[in-house]
């Protein structure tokens, strides 16, 4: 198992161990993994992140630590939420990570998650000015959630 992969399932196994909230002194925990502080910055920066349904707070200082919290919104919030964080452009690798995340949590079905990676994949897009592909894929994106997150 590579490093970054052993750091995310020890963070995801404090989350399922406590109020699906973990307290992370960036440290304590590279330490213990034998690794550089850098590190643990890169996964929680990568694999914590709203898009993937984490709230992460950090709290620099004298014992400073890293607050990750997983996010459970009510379906009607978490829409408002995700779609107004998408914005005017969203591209490929963040639309697919928000369609997981939504189908991880069991608020797309499988039918759907499949037909909304299919409406927004790249090679959809190519004919396009790539100027234009990510402003489009956004729009198509919020439409589909609308529709199918009901």
């Amino acid at each position: 198992m590579n490093l970054s992969k052993e750091i995310a399932e020890m963070i995801i196994k404090m989350l399922d161990d406590g109020d699906s909230t973990a307290e992370i002194r960036r440290n304590d925990l590279a330490q213990r993994l034998g690794c550089v502080p850098s590190q643990i910055n890169y996964v929680i920066s990568s694999r914590f992140t709203p898009e993937h349904g984490y709230i992460v707070e950090s709290h620099r200082g004298g014992g400073g630590y890293i607050k990750i919290t997983r996010a459970n919104y009510d379906l009607s919030t978490l829409k408002m939420h995700l779609i107004n964080s998408i914005g005017s452009q969203i591209d490929e690798k963040v639309c697919r990570a928000n369609v997981v995340n939504l189908f991880d949590r069991g608020l797309l079905s499988d039918e759907q998650a499949r037909l909304i990676l299919a409406a927004t994949a790249d090679k959809n897009y190519r004919t396009l000015p790539e100027n234009l592909r990510d402003s489009l894929r956004a729009v198509i994106l919020k439409q589909m959630l609308l529709e199918t997150m009901n």
